[in-house]
């Protein structure tokens, strides 16, 4: 928890560690049986609303704490720290919420903060079964309907989904103009026809509720459109360069814990002679690259939040940090369970669980395969 150089402000300071401590004392211990049992830790989300924790950063005017993407990326990497799909949770209301915030009129903004400073859930909807990564090629339609659109489809892998109260959707009025057909849309979860498919049982990351979402001639008012028609993509890209500078700080709160236990266990098992392993240089170097790795992924991660605070659009730049740290996330939990042999296979251990939730980072908000594209692409332009 130590800063070196005082790079955080006395205020950041405090938040992280109030976090921390909510980590410690709730977030970890509570999160275990609901992991098995794959369950949305309702009660925990309803703490961190009293903490503020759920508004971070909804601006002040509407209710919010304002904060700036930076210190989100401290207190998310806090967050997942205690438990990556809790943090993701939290995640999934930030994300849903930016659209709106961005590019939204009062309305739209007055629709999230009400929902926000009450508790309420948001899930930003637009994967779906043949659209992961090529998101164009969705299929979720809307129709003009007088004073009304009408959207029809299914979307999946919807973090959030089953728990939401307000979601941002994306649909396209006509595929055969790829991203130039699609809009982005704000809907109540309580609409007729709006319903929960199936839950996700997934290998990690369980405490998410994950799942599908289905409309089923979906009827809402035309104001409910954020921005222009056709402009649907262009505002998820103006989202994912808010949050993709924060989503490596996920990855490397939970590896951190990963790595914690890993070190205490190393500490205080002994072998050949009563000496700890931490001693011998086969575990020693283990740790001390697990370090390395994650320190350098975090300075990457807040490097990126800076700039974004700062206005800077660096596409390369943020999918670099996302993608290192997914990788190094992935990486110093696979070496904790090494560290800790057959312990750290055990699931009595926890850090069985964290190398689980580890690879979901690798694969949302964009696989480390399209950030390697989106870098080779902006760093190889004519």
């Amino acid at each position: 928890m130590k800063t070196s150089f005082n790079l955080l402000t006395d205020e950041q300071q405090e938040f992280r560690q109030l976090v921390r401590e909510f980590g410690d004392k709730e977030i970890i211990p509570k999160t275990k049986q609901l992991d098995v049992n794959g369950e949305f830790p309702k009660e925990l989300y309803h703490k961190a609303f009293e903490m503020g924790l759920t508004t971070m950063t909804l601006p002040e005017k509407y209710g919010g704490q304002g904060m700036d993407i930076f210190t989100y990326a401290l207190l998310k990497e806090e967050l997942a720290r205690g438990d990556a799909g809790f943090a993701g949770a939290i995640a999934g209301s930030f994300m849903g919420s930016l659209p709106s915030l961005l590019d939204g009129t009062e309305y739209h903004k007055q629709l999230v903060a009400e929902c926000l400073t009450n508790g309420g859930i948001m899930a930003f909807c637009l994967t779906e079964a043949e659209s992961g990564s090529d998101s164009a090629s969705m299929r979720t339609t809307y129709v003009d309907d007088g004073d009304s659109y009408i959207i029809n489809g299914n979307k999946c892998f919807i973090s959030n989904g089953g728990v939401a109260d307000l979601l941002q959707v994306w649909a396209t009025h006509d595929r055969t103009l790829g991203k130039d057909g699609i809009s982005c849309f704000l809907v109540d979860t309580k609409t007729p026809g709006v319903s929960v498919g199936k839950h996700e049982e997934k290998l990690g990351y369980r405490t998410s509720a994950t799942t599908e979402i289905i409309f089923e001639d979906v009827r809402i008012p035309k104001k409910n459109m954020i921005g222009a028609e056709g402009e649907g993509m262009a505002i998820m890209n103006r989202s994912l360069n808010r949050t993709r500078p924060t989503a490596g700080a996920g990855a490397v709160g939970n590896a951190e814990y990963a790595y914690e236990c890993a070190v205490e266990y190393a500490k205080v098992r002994t072998s050949f002679g009563g000496k700890p392993i931490r001693k011998f240089q086969g575990v020693g170097f283990m740790l001390a690259d697990m370090y390395t790795q994650l320190e350098a992924a975090r300075q990457l991660v807040w490097y990126a939040c800076k700039c974004a605070d700062a206005g800077v659009v660096d596409r390369k730049l943020f999918s670099a940090a996302k993608c290192f740290a997914a990788d190094v996330g992935m990486k110093v939990c696979e070496d904790a369970i090494q560290v800790m042999g057959g312990y750290g296979y055990s699931k009595e251990y926890p850090v069985e669980k964290r190398f689980r939730d580890a690879k979901i980072y690798q694969i949302f908000e964009g696989t480390n395969q399209i950030q390697r594209i989106v870098i080779n692409s902006d760093i190889c332009k004519d």
